[in-house]
């Protein structure tokens, strides 16, 4: 059967309905074999999986999905245009200019291995970045979303109480602001650390650091 779509909508179709769009020299030259190209004419442009793109992902990785909302203006390369998202708009993609204020999602990683806060802190420093540091509500949905999946009934964060100073600090050295303390959770205590709840409604209690927990790393 053959369709006439625009070549981001054919390669939704084959990647929705099949494997991918046919791709690299041998794929073309198979097809050159097999006279699926004769099908359509000689005169009849086919699209195939080749593209020029200026949008390039900020690890360098080359991952060819796009997702961009239907009004998507795609502005002239160096731009100054970066790539956001809605929730509410089923997470299509809108340029805005790099300079705009957005809030932002980093990557973490659940660690399903019980230690005690310290030694979860070296673990994250050694092997990933650090102990996850949460600033606000959207921060907040992320984490819990990773924590379902943990097999204590809390995991630990970079949340850390300190007697000297008499108040409660993001190992990261951001401020606490946003907060989410369970009513009875904060209570200010000589070695305790924050912890979050695997269940219920996620929120944050003060625990002794020496107690085994799984925790939540920040990656670089």
């Amino acid at each position: 059967m053959l369709y006439k779509k625009t070549w981001q909508k054919a390669q939704i179709y084959c990647r929705e309905n099949h494997t991918d769009m046919i791709s690299g020299s041998k794929q073309l030259q198979d097809a050159r074999s097999a006279n699926v190209l004769n099908s359509v004419g000689n005169k009849t442009h086919v699209h195939f999986g080749l593209f020029r793109d200026a949008w390039k992902w900020s690890d360098g990785s080359s991952f060819s999905f796009r997702y961009w909302h239907k009004g998507f203006n795609n502005q002239q390369p160096n731009s100054g245009q970066c790539a956001m998202f809605k929730f509410n708009d089923k997470g299509r993609w809108r340029n805005e200019n790099c300079m705009a204020k957005k809030h932002f999602i980093y990557n973490v990683i659940l660690i399903k291995e019980n230690k005690t806060w310290e030694d979860a802190l070296t673990y994250c420093r050694d092997h990933h970045h650090d102990l996850v540091t949460i600033t606000n509500m959207d921060d907040q949905r992320w984490i819990q979303e990773k924590v379902k999946e943990a097999s204590t009934d809390y995991v630990w964060m970079g949340l850390r109480y300190t007697c000297t100073l008499d108040l409660w600090f993001w190992v990261s050295d951001d401020v606490v602001r946003y907060k989410n303390w369970a009513l009875d959770g904060q209570m200010d205590d000589c070695d305790m650390s924050g912890a979050m709840e695997t269940r219920g409604k996620h929120q944050w209690f003060k625990r002794n650091d020496d107690e085994m927990l799984n925790f939540i790393c920040s990656k670089k």
